[in-house]
Order: structure tokens, then sequence, then C-alpha cells
């Protein structure tokens, strides 16, 4: 059973261990960054959601076949607490886990992780290519083009806001404000 509750230093050192991508190493800190701004925005503990977020898609990279099982496995052997495993396999609910999502935290992780790649695409083709001036009705007007950045999996958005109770604007807007805090760093 782990215990270890890792510092953010010792996240971001495993996350460069197993990604190498630039693409994939940008998402870590947008969603990092989004789970952050939603703990200070609930009151909870931001290091221990920021590093949630840092490592929720470790293995993917390496390891997209077995995607979060490689993760559960490189967290258990570094002694992570048994919370945070729990709530990085969350986010996989329904397509690669069947680890529902209870806590605030972990139904967070699971409603903006699609939807950072949807807002970094709704960035990517504005003139200034960034988060910005960004506005929530441009992410939904995109929203409504299913072959615009078709990666980013709608339902499974709609259904995170859904258990968050909140509406899917506020999900939006709650993203790209967090999204903002790195835009320098993740270049939007």
């Amino acid at each position: 059973m782990g215990t270890h509750i890792p510092t953010r230093e010792e996240a971001y050192n495993l996350l460069k261990k197993y990604n190498e991508t630039q693409s994939l190493l940008n998402h870590a800190k947008s969603v990092e960054a989004v789970m952050r701004y939603a703990a200070k925005q609930k009151g909870e503990e931001e290091e221990k959601w920021g590093v949630i977020g840092l490592v929720h898609d470790l293995d993917y990279e390496k390891y997209p076949d077995v995607h979060c099982t490689m993760t559960k496995q490189i967290l258990e052997e570094a002694g992570w607490s048994d919370e945070y495993i729990r709530a990085v396999l969350a986010h996989g609910w329904g397509t690669c886990t069947d680890v529902e999502p209870l806590t605030e935290l972990e139904k967070t992780l699971f409603a903006v992780d699609e939807l950072t790649g949807l807002v970094t695409a709704c960035a990517l083709v504005r003139p200034s290519k960034s988060v910005m001036d960004l506005e929530v009705k441009s992410v939904k007007k995109k929203w409504k083009e299913k072959s615009f950045a078709a990666g980013a999996n709608r339902e499974i958005i709609q259904k995170g806001a859904d258990m968050l109770g909140i509406t899917l604007d506020e999900l939006i807007d709650l993203t790209i404000n967090g999204m903002r805090e790195v835009a320098k760093e993740i270049g939007l």
C-alpha cells in the first residue's frame, strides 16, 4: 500500500522519464494548470491536484495500448499514495479503466483532460494562437463541429461537467482560465 506524497519536482521528473514529445508535455502542463486553478477555486490542495494532473497520462507515449495500466504499475513501484494512483486511474473511466471518478478531484480531472485538447485546438486556429483572448463562445462554436479536434471526446467532457454539477460553459471557462496560468510555458 503506497503512502508517498510526491512533490511537483518528483512528478515532473517522472513525467520526463516516460515522455519526450513536446505536445504530450504541454498537455500534461495544461491539465496540471487547470487542476491547480480548480483546486484554488474550490479551496482544495493545489499541489496535490496539480501533481495528479501532471502525471495523469504518464504512460501514454511509451505504452499507449495499455494506457493507465502501466501508470498504475509505475506509481505503485514508486510507492505513491493510493489516493493519487486512484485519481489518475479514474481519468480513464469508461475508456481504459473501470475506476469511476468519485471525489471532486477525480471528477475534475475526468472532465478537463479531454477539454484541454479542444481548448488548445481552438486557441491554435485564432490569429493570436493564444488562450489569452479565447472566449467560451468560440470554444462552444467549435464544439459543434464534430470534425474539429475530433480526438477530443465531447461525450466524456459533457459527462464530466454533469458529474461536477456545472454547465459546459462553466467547465470551458474554468479550463481556459487554468490554461492561461501557463500560456507562455505551453506556447499558447
